[in-house]
């Protein structure tokens, strides 16, 4: 089925990545980086299905190809730890065919990356068959109209007039000067280094520390980049990319949608509950069921049922011949009782269809998830052990460093390749971190036990069950076959009563989940086992009803004679 992933990333030199590596590994290419001397070689990875690179308006043709665009980008950016790229890992429509895919990919870049001036590069990758997803990789320095990067943030000089402070960037600063704004720097006063304006500390006397004027932290930043950058905008992006799949499955009517809010906001809760408990009412609500629960809950209603057994059971022994009466009443008991086992027993295996679905559903996420998990383990221990070796490494041996530098590249795409994998999974999940896998992993053991405690349960019930019709049949046996008939009537009569407290016992023991239909399937199969046919029943009930009837008719002959007249005129 569809399913909503959109994973936003950032490549920077300061977490060991590169624009090149990053592109090259997408894209399963040979690519040399330019700004560090390596040359990354993934023509060997398998799953590139299909890849492209699309540019805005002003940007120079030749960069078309990757290699040029992101080693133009490499040396654009200046610092050891600089953000060079931002990079989105979106799951794709399964239900799509590759052509429909890569339309809605190519349509969804154009209208929310490209068109606002961004360079994309992209590839779809679906190494087994049954997990198309795309990496894409955006610039995120904007262009001049002559194809020129812009800057991302310009210094800004914190200035004062009048006792207010206000920021300024240099062209700023020409004007705000003729105004009366003046730049602060550094001065020694006394044992401390203040910040002073220069007209100030002239004043004091006192002498300039620092040639640098003081200035915001991180500069004032590029309003465009500060809109790319912005929380607003990848919300944005993020619920753009599930309207533009929701169309395009209804444009190949695939009735199928996804949802780019979080589970709370659309109002899904967590995953249903098989009983509530006031013993362990917390786990489960969690969708755990209590062993003790589900025993106590059974045995008030064992022990409710044996009290009303044993009450006819005493009535028996006082009586020096059985009646039809009590016969009738103790058939009907061990009947109720019956019901009420085999709706157990429905109920029992509506539970265990639950969570065969559930565990069907999450045993090969939590499989992939524990392998990507043991894969990404491993890789970043590779990653720790080729750091150590490069830090053991002479620089007087630069063929060792290119190589180790190499091998460092490939694992740490493989890395953020596998972190990607592992968030899907966790998505998939319907979870949020980690630990919430975690306690999934626990739950879906939990409800490995649960499983035995229902089918320990059955087996229970059925003993009971069969040990019930044995009774039944020998207390259908005691009446003479002349009194068939009255015992029939008897049962007819008190029947209603007996209904009505199953359907309070039923009530009392599963609350919420009482279904009056599962209770009916449980009466018909329980009177399949005891060999009764339920139309005579319903047929004897209605000739009962309509000699009462008739009988009241006879004690009222006036009225009736009245009656009829009045309908003949």
């Amino acid at each position: 089925m569809a399913i909503y992933h959109m994973e936003a990333k950032v490549v920077s030199r300061g977490s060991g990545r590169s624009a090149v590596a990053a592109s090259a590994y997408m894209s399963c290419s040979r690519m040399y980086n330019d700004y560090d001397g390596i040359q990354h070689d993934y023509t060997r990875k398998h799953g590139l299905v299909y890849q492209e690179v699309m540019l805005p308006p002003m940007a120079p043709p030749d960069w078309k190809n990757r290699e040029q665009l992101w080693n133009a980008v490499e040396a654009a950016e200046k610092t050891k730890d600089s953000r060079l790229a931002r990079e989105f890992v979106v799951a794709l429509p399964i239900e799509l065919d590759n052509d429909s895919n890569i339309s809605l990919l190519r349509d969804f870049i154009q209208k929310n990356f490209v068109d606002l001036g961004m360079c994309a590069d992209f590839a779809i990758h679906d190494t087994d068959g049954h997990n198309p997803h795309a990496h894409i990789l955006l610039t995120v320095r904007p262009l001049n109209e002559n194809g020129t990067w812009q800057y991302k943030t310009e210094k800004e000089y914190l200035c004062i007039k009048d006792g207010k402070e206000k920021g300024f960037t240099a062209a700023e600063f020409k004007e705000a000067q003729k105004k009366g704004w003046e730049k602060q720097y550094r001065y020694q006063a006394g044992k401390k280094k203040i910040y002073l304006t220069p007209s100030a500390a002239l004043e004091k006397g006192y002498e300039r520390v620092d040639k640098h004027p003081k200035s915001t932290r991180y500069g004032r930043q590029n309003p465009i980049s500060e809109r790319w950058n912005s929380e607003e905008q990848i919300c944005l992006w993020r619920e753009n990319w599930a309207e533009a799949v929701n169309k395009m499955l209804a444009k190949n009517q695939i009735h199928a949608s996804i949802d780019h809010r979080s589970f709370a906001d659309q109002g899904i809760t967590e995953q249903p509950t098989i009983h509530e408990g006031y013993i362990a009412q917390n786990m489960e609500k969690k969708g755990m069921i209590s062993d003790r629960c589900e025993i106590n809950r059974q045995i008030r209603a064992d022990n409710k049922m044996l009290r009303e057994l044993k009450a006819q059971v005493a009535k028996l022994a006082q009586a020096v011949e059985r009646s039809i009466p009590v016969i009738a009443e103790t058939m009907e008991a061990i009947r109720n009782h019956m019901i009420f086992t085999q709706y157990h027993l429905l109920h029992n295996e509506m539970q265990k269809e639950v969570i065969h679905d559930w565990m069907e559903h999450f045993h090969p996420i939590l499989d992939k998830y524990n392998t990507v998990k043991k894969k990404l383990k491993a890789k970043i221990t590779e990653k720790k052990e080729l750091n150590l070796q490069k830090d053991k490494t002479s620089i007087l041996n630069p063929i060792q460093h290119i190589r180790l530098n190499q091998q460092l590249t490939t694992v740490t795409e493989e890395i953020e390749e596998l972190k990607s994998r592992k968030e899907q999974l966790i998505f998939q999940a319907e979870c949020s971190t980690d630990k919430d896998m975690t306690n999934l992993s626990k739950k879906y053991d939990q409800m490995n036990k649960n499983l035995e405690i229902l089918d320990s349960q059955d087996t229970t019930l059925k003993a009971k069950l069969k040990k019930d019709a044995a009774t039944f049949r020998e207390e259908s046996f005691l009446p003479e076959p002349e009194q068939y008939t009255e015992l029939l009537d008897t049962r007819i009569q008190i029947r209603p009563d007996f209904q009505n407290k199953l359907i309070d016992q039923l009530k009392t023991t599963f609350g919420k989940y009482y279904d009056y239909h599962l209770r009916d399937i449980a009466a018909e199969e329980v009177d399949y086992l005891n060999v009764e046919d339920p139309d005579v029943f319903s047929h004897r009930a209605w000739e009962l009803e309509y000699q009462r009837k008739q009988e009241m008719l006879k004690k009222q002959p006036v009225r009736a004679k009245k009656k009829s007249h009045d309908m003949d005129l």
